[in-house]
């Protein structure tokens, strides 16, 4: 298999519709909902185009989706044909010319893509050549322009699209409206995520099922290198120039519209951590529910294990890899999904990858995995889509049962990645015999983990308020933990960097007089993750800090009353009694009520955190 260079992944939004003129839903209707259900994911801009009677009608704009829905005339537009777009800006700056949808030079063509064409200013030289005029600075708008030098070379529009497809080279999720066939949409996919919804008297194309969710529910997942078209009543695909019989490929998903409503929440982040009781007992359900014989036997026999992940899937794979050490004492790696490449050599035959990834699209993580198996690594996917890419491609799947995760930053999504690995390590004790392991003790205390969090949950929203109101007048932070509370604590920081903009550093606590320790001052703000493990080591640290001035809070069980951390700390966030499993599961909870308290304390969207964007689960 031949792994594609992708230096970088757009993660933009597509919806598209094609309907019956028998159908009672209304375009302006199906726009104004998808594109509002697109826009967790980061955007910068965003556009429609629209074909009625023979006219190509785009509205593009910088800004926000409102902007779109708005401007003069949307509730009037009436086709039976559409593509939007929310864009995250790659090539070329926010601005209305590089918005999405992009054009041929007669504006009978338009275009929406997610992802990368590498060789995009090789297509576009040649197409200037031939007299093309280009209007912006994207990678995407040489598409347009391809389709339409075929067609003038006499082909039809489905086999001019083809031969365009044919000559990217990157990733695409690609939508394309024709005014020459006012009846249907465009369709392909490499590695950018794109799926078929089935409607009655009226089919989508989307990157993602929240956009179209409200009006079904039936869903073909596509895989890379497929295209095609859909109309209101039919849907063609085609892998390698073969047609594709989807009628085994359709899922009816459990996913319903009220999932992915606010449920009385002001945003989705509060909602998704007031989920976390509900989506742990859900996985925790899911794991024993799930034949994980070959996985464990692969596992036993490894020579190592690698975990990959990306940003908080990473966390949760640090925290994991630590527990295969200190519970199993077996050889396990964390590994950075992007810095993969760097280690790959080292990665032999008898060796296993979990790739671990909430939406089982993350691009870096798929590549990981794919390099994997070509050095004849077994891989495992540790994801909450079961039909996702990354699932699909690996030769194991272990599916979590978190939900929809609509916010970018991540929260159940990191709680329940925890209690999986956790439990596929005591099933793995179970499963060699190991005697320095009580694994039953282990399922048991996982299995209480969604009592654990819903007490947390009632007990410390106050309090994460208060110091909530400390940090927001803050420009710096430390979250300092020992072994288990290291990957807790980089999640912590992540959460404050990426919804209320404050720097925010984690280290290992022993490594704070190593140099981070220069930074302290009066007032500075370190929290502490105590766990209750080398507690009397943490607890020097945590006198370290004090005598330099430091506001110390600290997150430790409730009864830690005598020790120097009750001494030293100005806050303390008491959590209930829980077994170690248990904590190392829900311990991340108020740091993550921290950071969203104190986003909304600063005037933030922490559902919209700036420059940021993610991949939500499709199914």
């Amino acid at each position: 298999m031949v792994v594609p260079r992708i230096g970088k992944q757009s993660l933009c939004g597509i919806i598209g519709f094609a309907k019956s003129s028998k159908a009672s839903l209304r375009c302006p209707e199906i726009l104004r909902d998808g594109l509002r259900r697109l826009e967790y994911r980061g955007y910068d801009s965003a556009g429609i185009a629209v074909l009625s009677q023979g006219l190509l009608t785009i509205v593009k704009d910088v800004g926000s989706v409102e902007k779109i829905i708005e401007s003069p005339g949307f509730s009037m537009l009436d086709g039976g044909v559409a593509i939007g777009h929310t864009r995250w800006a790659t090539h070329g700056k926010p601005s209305k010319d590089n918005a999405h949808p992009h054009t041929d030079c007669r504006k009978r063509i338009a275009v929406v893509h997610n992802g990368i064409i590498e060789n995009y200013m090789d297509l576009k030289r040649l197409l200037l050549e031939e007299g093309h005029v280009f209007t912006s600075e994207t990678d995407t708008e040489v598409i347009a322009h391809l389709i339409e030098h075929f067609k003038s070379l006499g082909e039809k529009s489905f086999e001019a699209f083809k031969k365009a497809v044919s000559m990217l080279r990157g990733s695409y999720a690609l939508a394309v409206i024709d005014v020459d066939e006012p009846d249907k949409i465009f369709f392909a996919r490499n590695v950018s995520p794109l799926l078929i919804g089935l409607g009655s008297g009226v089919n989508f194309v989307s990157s993602d099922l929240a956009s179209f969710v409200k009006y079904t529910n039936r869903v073909v997942v596509l895989m890379d290198g497929e295209l095609g078209y859909i109309s209101a009543s039919d849907v063609h695909l085609e892998l390698g120039g073969k047609p594709v019989d989807i009628s085994s490929r359709i899922r009816v998903v459990e996913l319903d519209a009220q999932s992915i409503e606010k449920g009385g929440f002001h945003h989705y982040m509060a909602k998704e951590i007031f989920e976390q009781p509900y989506a742990l007992a859900q996985t925790f359900s899911a794991l024993q529910t799930q034949n994980l014989s070959e996985v464990l036997k692969i596992l036993a026999e490894a020579r190592r294990v690698y975990i990959v992940g990306a940003g908080t899937s990473y966390h949760a794979s640090l925290l994991g890899a630590i527990a295969f050490k200190r519970f199993l004492g077996l050889e396990a790696e964390a590994l950075i999904s992007s810095e993969f490449k760097v280690v790959s050599r080292a990665i032999k035959w008898g060796d296993v990858v979990i790739g671990v990834s909430q939406s089982g699209e993350t691009i870096d993580t798929l590549l990981a995995l794919r390099e994997a198996r070509e050095k004849g690594a077994k891989t495992v996917a540790l994801v909450n889509n079961p039909f996702s890419t990354i699932a699909r491609e690996s030769d194991y799947v272990i599916s979590m049962r978190a939900g929809p995760e609509i916010a970018v930053a991540a929260t159940k999504t990191f709680t329940t990645q925890v209690l999986t690995l956790l439990y596929i390590v005591a099933r793995l004790a179970e499963f060699i015999g190991s005697i320095d392991v009580d694994y039953r003790a282990l399922i048991q205390g996982l299995k209480i983990s969604h009592e654990v969090a819903q007490n947390i949950l009632k007990a410390s929203v106050e309090i994460c308020k208060a110091i909530a109101t400390e940090l927001a007048r803050k420009q710096s932070a430390y979250y300092l933990g020992r072994v288990f509370g290291v990957p807790i604590a980089m999640e912590g920081a992540l959460k404050l960097k990426e919804i209320a903009y404050i720097h925010a550093e984690a280290y290992p606590a022993g490594e704070s007089k190593h140099g981070p320790i220069a930074l302290i001052e009066n007032g500075f703000p370190v929290i502490f993750i105590y766990l209750g493990f080398l507690d009397e080591l943490l607890e020097s640290n945590v006198e370290e800090m004090k005598a330099r001035g430091a506001y110390i809070i600290t997150v430790a069980q409730g009864d830690t009353t005598l020790s120097s951390i009750a001494r030293y700390s100005n806050t303390i966030i008491k959590m209930p009694k829980a077994p170690l499993e248990a904590r190392l599961v829900t311990y991340a909870i108020p740091l993550q009520l921290i950071a969203y308290y104190t986003s909304i304390m600063k005037g933030l969207d922490p559902d919209k955190p700036r420059n940021l964007a993610k991949t939500v689960t499709v199914i």
